[in-house]
């Protein structure tokens, strides 16, 4: 079978998008990748729009090559990531546990689910843009958000977690893990002292090469000067 088409519309620090360029490269996937410069505001330019009604990234646009067969345009990372669990079964690690383990299949889609709602928006650059008005210092702000998602996670991988956070296969719920512990780095979060498992699975998915690949500091419209090891 011919490898799709595949394009993502993408900005280098999203955690979102870094979602996507993790679970492409364990899939072994090549994609386009499109950047769309969210400090220049061009998520919300026409054009985006069009493509992602929501104003926002990624957006994850497949193209078969039978031309009867239309492409599929998906907006939320979350979707985004089973689409690409059942439209590529076979390529990569399963990002699922098999449909034989339900309860499994269940936390790690709760736990995604943790990332995705409870500890994503507290830092998405439109929420935080709303804050300046109010005064409210949003660092701390966030930091304390992000650390509530992140004691919920923790508790629910206490029992689960091996080498990574359900067992010894990196899940959806890893590949959503690395982006917000980069987030929480970056106001500086203690992710080793508060909470230990976190950081013992963050620290394996680290050594893992779809994670180098697809780390902020190292994609295509990453600014030269957050290259190179410098503090985020």
């Amino acid at each position: 079978m011919t490898t799709p088409k595949i394009t993502l519309h993408t900005y280098f620090r999203s955690s979102c998008s870094a979602r996507l360029r993790i679970a492409l490269s364990l899939k072994s996937l090549p994609y386009t990748s499109i950047p769309i410069n969210l400090l220049k505001n061009e998520q919300s330019s026409p054009q985006n729009t069009a493509r992602n009604p929501s104003a926002t990234v990624p957006t994850l646009i497949i193209e078969y090559p039978d031309p009867t067969q239309p492409p599929v345009s998906i907006t939320q990372s979350l979707a985004a990531l089973e689409f690409l669990e059942d439209a590529f079964p076979n390529n990569g690690p399963p990002l699922l546990p098999p449909v034989s383990n339900p309860t499994h299949r269940a936390l790690v889609r709760s736990l995604s689910t943790i990332i995705a709602c409870d500890i994503q928006p507290v830092t998405n650059l439109r929420i935080l843009k709303r804050l300046a008005p109010l005064g409210i210092d949003r660092t701390a702000w966030s930091k304390g958000l992000i650390e509530d998602g992140f004691r919920a996670y923790e508790a629910l991988i206490k029992d689960s977690a091996g080498r990574f956070s359900v067992g010894d296969s990196i899940t959806m719920a890893d590949v959503c893990l690395v982006p917000a512990v980069w987030g929480a780095q970056r106001v500086d979060v203690e992710v080793e002292t508060l909470f230990p498992v976190i950081a013992r699975v963050f620290r394996a998915l680290e050594g893992e090469r779809a994670v180098r690949e697809g780390h902020w500091r190292g994609q295509g419209d990453t600014p030269e000067e957050f290259r190179d090891g410098d503090k985020q």
